[in-house]
């Protein structure tokens, strides 16, 4: 006799076989998928170009809280001279591709998610069975690539304006110099483990599983109104999940 526990754990051990298996259906579709490269332009677009102003308004402020409170804190010990050090290494390692990937689960996610699942819901993919067009192909690949390419771009710009955020409280408003600031952090930041592992790699991960999410939600909602909305809950939910758990898995092997 299996309890409520059990049945969501197999539920849960389902989904996450169900979605490897699509994966490995939306690889083998991707040769198929260059067709219709305009498509993936268009999709990099508005997931990407369309995401620009909120990562770059949240990128800056989470500059400026984090060179604020490192600043107070710093302070203490008399090393504000180390504030853009450990801004650009937490943005880089850490907040840069984290908070980059949850806004864009947030903002793009949810758009593919509900696409998709309109489609389902108008039976737009069954149409395009019927006349020989593969929507896998056509409709999830490209969405899917796009999220891959987008995500750590927008991770780098995210990264940039969280330095420029704290650049500006710390020698603007806080008195920092400049030659300091920039030469402490220029000093401690390593490229291939801060920029090409913290950022890229990790960045390049996380789009991977949001995409993956973001598709595989919306191709397999049950056809109703009810079943896009409860799809697009579910993907918010597992992409913050994947992206957190990620995290800590990549960080550890690459610390």
């Amino acid at each position: 006799m299996t309890t409520r526990d059990d049945n969501v754990v197999i539920r849960s051990l389902a989904q996450i076989g169900a979605c490897g298996l699509f994966l490995i259906n939306i690889i083998g579709a991707v040769p198929r998928s260059f067709r219709y490269f305009s498509e993936t332009l268009r999709q990099i677009w508005f997931v990407g170009a369309m995401s620009l102003t909120i990562v770059m308004t949240c990128g800056l402020f989470v500059g400026m809280v984090l060179g604020l409170q490192l600043y107070d804190v710093l302070s203490i010990f008399g090393g504000t001279s180390a504030t853009g050090t450990v801004v650009a290494i937490a943005i880089y390692r850490e907040l840069g591709p984290v908070v980059t990937a949850l806004l864009f689960a947030g903002r793009a996610g949810t758009s593919v998610t509900a696409e998709i699942g309109l489609m389902r819901a108008t039976d737009q993919l069954d149409a395009m069975e019927m006349m020989a067009v593969d929507p896998v192909a056509y409709v999830v690949a490209p969405r899917f690539l796009a999220g891959v390419v987008a995500l750590p771009l927008l991770a780098v710009v995210f990264c940039a304006m969280g330095v420029f955020g704290g650049h500006l409280v710390g020698v603007t408003w806080l008195g920092i110099d400049n030659g300091t600031f920039w030469s402490n952090m220029t000093a401690s930041v390593d490229v291939h483990k801060d920029i090409i592992d913290g950022v890229l790699l990790k960045s390049f991960a996380f789009g991977i599983v949001v995409s993956l999410i973001a598709v595989f939600q919306g191709y397999t909602t049950p056809p109703t109104s009810e079943g896009v909305a409860y799809a697009t809950t579910r993907t918010v939910v597992a992409s913050s999940i994947a992206i957190l758990a990620l995290d800590f898995v990549l960080t550890s092997f690459l610390i």
